[in-house]
């Protein structure tokens, strides 16, 4: 009888299905958090050791062709990094190296170490998806299952390395497709990335906290909105957007023509490590190298002072703007997503002050929207702006996000992210597969055909 009713209940089912993935997505989350752990230490230690000796910059040069040539002749088809472990979780069958954990942390810190402008958040989510079909062939899952711990390990490595579990899931899911989330990877992405952001903590890791010094007024009629504010959040989010697509297409051009015309790839990073000296010694200033999180005395540009009036210049977001591009377009390894923030927080600094704006605020809607227009992940990235910054000035956090993601059109800075729903009409036809890859290559097409 007993087992009768265990039959017709299917929540006993879905019990059964929860506490297996709790199963599977344990050893994910514990690994890829403390690897991640270990990668922000090492992140930390690199760039303390660059504002002490600032003479190696010299070497980024140098530097680059090794991280190239280790990729090229050891790193199989590890290069790829973010698109491959998305197209394993699309269409599994290609297989990701379990050697991408580590070329990718030790070519992230040397990058750092030297002075490229790059991330951290690529480095994470390939730890993540390394790991998770590291242990899920070990676990020999079949492909359904190893493609939702793939969703997990992403999920972790954001989660993780940001301190952002929550904008972790949801990120995990949403990038994967533009315009369509399937829930299916729902709760093992949340319960990895929870659980590696609490591994990571564990180890003493400390994430950058942010602080917005302004509250909305109530008013009778629109209680907690103002609707002169709005309408700036509105315009602003349209320029987050459109600096979301510089750096996705500028990054995507720097990679594609030095690749077409530069025939000795060794050097490649090698013109690059030296323009980004060249730009540095030009600018009389290193505030453009690396994270950009801080400067060494705390003064300068960067994103904790973008949050302060007088904290960036008028420019400061086209100058690492050009910066990263150069930087991850020409081998240099490193993840995207804290240029973008820095990107959107000095832009939204430079709005703010021309418009009369609270610089705090939209320094903060800048850090998200950029990002979500470059990732087309709008969802995740208020949601992360409610992790970060608290969840007062969701509304305008949302708003940013969501008339970014639509100004930053069909581009982004992975190539092998699908486009599941047209965010407009095309004027010509997309298959169920079409990725940003593709939408370029059928853009140059029509335009060539001009």
């Amino acid at each position: 009888m007993i087992k009768d009713i265990r039959k017709s209940i299917e929540q006993f089912d879905i019990v059964k299905y929860l506490l297996r993935w709790v199963l599977l997505v344990i050893p994910v989350a514990l690994v890829t958090g403390s690897i991640v752990a270990l990668f922000l230490f090492l992140l930390d230690w690199a760039t303390e050791l660059r504002w002490k000796h600032e003479w190696l910059l010299y070497l980024l040069p140098v530097a680059g062709v090794v991280i190239v040539a280790l990729y090229r002749f050891k790193g199989k088809n590890s290069e790829a990094g973010n698109n491959l472990v998305m197209d394993e979780i699309h269409k599994p069958g290609g297989g990701i190296p379990a050697r991408m954990a580590p070329f990718v942390l030790i070519t992230t810190v040397a990058t750092h170490l030297f002075g490229g402008s790059a991330g951290r958040e690529g480095t994470a989510v390939q730890i993540g998806g390394s790991m998770a079909h590291f242990i899920g062939k070990l676990m020999k899952l079949e492909k359904d299952d190893l493609r939702i711990l793939l969703i997990s390990g992403v999920a972790a490595g954001f989660g993780a390395v940001f301190g952002t579990p929550v904008a972790g899931a949801i990120f995990a899911l949403e990038v994967l497709a533009i315009g369509r989330i399937k829930y299916d990877a729902l709760f093992p992405a949340f319960f990895a990335s929870v659980l590696a952001n609490i591994v990571c903590s564990a180890y003493g890791t400390k994430h950058t906290h942010y602080h917005i010094d302004f509250h909305v007024q109530a008013q009778s009629v629109f209680p907690y909105v103002d609707l002169k504010l709005l309408a700036f959040v509105t315009l602003a989010g349209v320029f987050f957007g459109l600096a979301g697509f510089m750096f996705s297409e500028m990054s995507n051009a720097i990679k594609t023509i030095s690749n077409k015309y530069i025939k000795r790839k060794l050097l490649i990073p090698v013109l690059g490590g030296a323009l980004i000296i060249l730009l540095t010694f030009v600018l009389g200033t290193n505030n453009y190298l690396g994270l950009g999180v801080s400067t060494p005395d705390g003064n300068g540009v960067s994103i904790l002072n973008a949050f302060k009036q007088g904290g960036a210049n008028t420019f400061s977001w086209l100058w690492k703007l050009i910066f990263t591009s150069i930087t991850l377009g020409t081998g240099f390894k490193g993840g995207e997503v804290t240029p973008l923030f820095f990107i959107g927080a000095t832009l939204g600094n430079t709005f703010a002050t021309l418009t009369g704006s609270p610089v705090a605020l939209f320094a903060a809607l800048g850090f998200l929207a950029v990002f979500a227009g470059a990732t087309n992940t709008p969802l995740a990235c208020t949601i992360m702006g409610v992790e970060l910054f608290g969840g007062e000035h969701i509304l305008y956090y949302a708003m940013a996000c969501f008339v970014a993601y639509y100004f930053s059109g069909h581009s982004g800075i992975y190539n092998s992210q699908r486009v599941s729903v047209s965010k407009a009409n095309f004027t010509y036809h997309l298959d169920s597969d079409s990725t940003l890859k593709n939408i370029r290559k059928i853009k140059k097409e029509k335009n060539s055909a001009k």
